[in-house]
Order: structure tokens, then sequence, then C-alpha cells
């Protein structure tokens, strides 16, 4: 339909030769009409102002030939000799060169092969749309990017060692008072802080949007618990146990802390020093896009006829936080 539109509006050769050229001139990217022998047959405007040369030194030649050779390029033989022969087509087809006149350059060549109704000649045209400046900002951005991960990574190690020198202290002062009350407190600020700490030593490395395999992470945060937490006079273990799943970092990094509080609260109140074989579980499941997580002991728990009470303290407030 759109063929007999064209001839009627048409009808000479000459008109329809006058819109074509005309059409090739107002593209804005650089474009090449080639016969079958690779010769050029026209230009755009484009062409020539992109990589300054003119109609006289271009039209007619070789695209080999053009500019001493400098269109020579093993991938544009490849294109043009072998994919869209083959093809009759191909876009987006990326290839560097460095021009005398221009520089470096990156393109991305679209080429297509045209037939026509008589006659067994054809002819190819071939788009170059310049991405050079395109790839340097991505280089920039993948640049700053690779450097910000790096300032960041580095920043979460450096957290990491403050909060394990912070606890240090801590512990070394509540060795040194007498107030039984002020040791305890003590020693409670000093698992939290070791909590943290262990949180953010297995998520380190992790971007913000990552995803986080709860199964592993968890599984390592019980371990590293166990060994910063539990004294060698304590027969009491920790252990994962689930089907894990996965979870987005910021959430990984608040289940890690309501892991940590409940463990603590564990060790604080459901063992005594006769305890034997303490065992803690930490459990999560996830079904479709719903998860449960759970942590249980076996210890003494409540006396019978003893109801919970709402809990208001630190290790309650991190939890609803």
């Amino acid at each position: 339909m759109f063929r007999n539109m064209f001839r009627k509006q048409f009808p000479k050769v000459q008109d329809a030769w006058i819109l074509a050229h005309a059409i090739v001139d107002t593209v804005r990217e650089p474009l090449i009409v080639l016969d079958q022998d690779l010769r050029v047959v026209a230009a755009s405007r484009s062409f020539y102002l992109t990589f300054k040369v003119n109609a006289d030194d271009t039209q007619g030649k070789l695209l080999y030939d053009l500019g001493d050779g400098q269109w020579d390029i093993p991938k544009l033989r490849l294109l043009l000799g072998k994919i869209v022969p083959e093809q009759g087509a191909m876009e987006n087809y990326e290839v560097e060169h460095d021009f005398p006149s221009i520089g470096q350059r990156t393109m991305l060549l679209n080429a297509r092969k045209v037939f026509y109704e008589k006659g067994s000649h054809s002819t190819i045209l071939l788009g170059i749309e310049d991405i050079t400046e395109k790839r340097i900002l991505e280089n920039e951005k993948d640049d700053l990017i690779r450097q910000k991960e790096m300032l960041l990574e580095e920043l979460e190690h450096r957290v990491v060692n403050s909060l394990q020198i912070i606890a240090s202290i801590i512990m070394l002062k509540a060795r040194t008072v007498e107030s039984e009350e002020t040791r305890r407190h003590l020693e409670d600020a000093h698992n939290r802080v070791i909590s943290v700490a262990t949180v953010q030593k297995h998520l380190h490395g992790s971007v913000a949007n990552s995803i986080i395999e709860m199964g592993p992470y968890l599984a390592t945060l019980c371990t590293a618990l166990a060994q910063s937490m539990i004294g060698d006079n304590r027969s009491i273990s920790i252990k994962f146990n689930g089907t894990g799943g996965n979870s987005t970092r910021r959430d990984a990094e608040s289940i890690g802390l309501i892991v940590t509080e409940l463990v603590i609260n564990s060790l604080k109140h459901a063992f005594n020093e006769t305890t034997k074989t303490g065992e803690i579980t930490v459990a999560y499941d996830v079904s479709g896009t719903d998860w449960r997580l759970a942590v249980s002991d076996n210890g003494s728990g409540k006396p019978d006829g003893v109801f919970a009470q709402p809990k208001t303290g630190l290790g309650t407030g991190v939890v609803n936080a």
C-alpha cells in the first residue's frame, strides 16, 4: 500500500531521487548509501561534518579507500562482507576506531540491505551513531560507583573495628568496677556493641540494595554469637535451622539485630550456671512472599503460674525499632 501511494505521489524517477537525497541529508546521524560493490552512492551532511570530509573525496569512492583507508576497519569489513549479506540487516554493531582527523571514536553501526523490484543490484544503507561521549560518561559513572563502593567498604571495615575496640574497652572497665549492678550494665552494653559489630561484619562487602542469602548469613551469625558471648565454662550452643531464603541487605541487617537481641535474652534468662546441654535455635523459613523468624531455647522458662509481662528494656526497644 505504501509503495502504491509513493508511486502516485512521485511518478517521476527524478522526483523520487530528490526526495531520497533530501531524506539522507535530513538524518541527524551520519548515513552512507553504498552500492553492491561498497562504493559510496551518497552520504548525509552529518557524515561530512562528523568525519570532516567533503563530497568530492567521498562519492563514488570505495568505502575502504576513504580518507587514506581510515574506514578499512576489520569489524566493519565483517559487518558488510558477511553479516549483512547473510542476515539482510544488523543493528547496534559496536565498533571502536582511531580516525586521524577526529581521534578515537566509538560507534554503533546500523546496516540494512535494500533490494529492488527490477534488476539484480542492491544497496546498503549504513547508519553511524557516535556514542563516544556516552561511553566516556558511562565509564566515568562506573568509576565513581567503584570508588563509592570502595569508600563504603573501607568505612564499614573501620566501623566494625571501632565497635570491637569500644567493646573491649567496656569489658576492661567492667572487670575493674566494684558495683555488681554497674558491672552487669557494662557487660550488657558490651554484648550489644558486639552484636552490632557482628551483624555489620557478616554484611561487610555487600552493597545497600544487594540480596542476602539468609541461611548462610544467619548460620554464620549464630556461630559468631556463640564464640563472642558464651564463655568456655557454659555448655550452650547456638544453631541455625530453617529453609533460609533471600532478603535485602537492609532487612537482613534488621533481622540480624533482632536475632542477636533474642539470643542475648535467652543467654541471660533461660539458663543458669548448672546448665549442661543448653541449646538456642534460630529458625528462618520462607513461604512465597511470607517469612517467619523464630528464636527458641530449651531453658527453664518461667515458673508455673507466672505470666510474661510486657518488657520495656533496651533489648525490647531494639527489637521494636
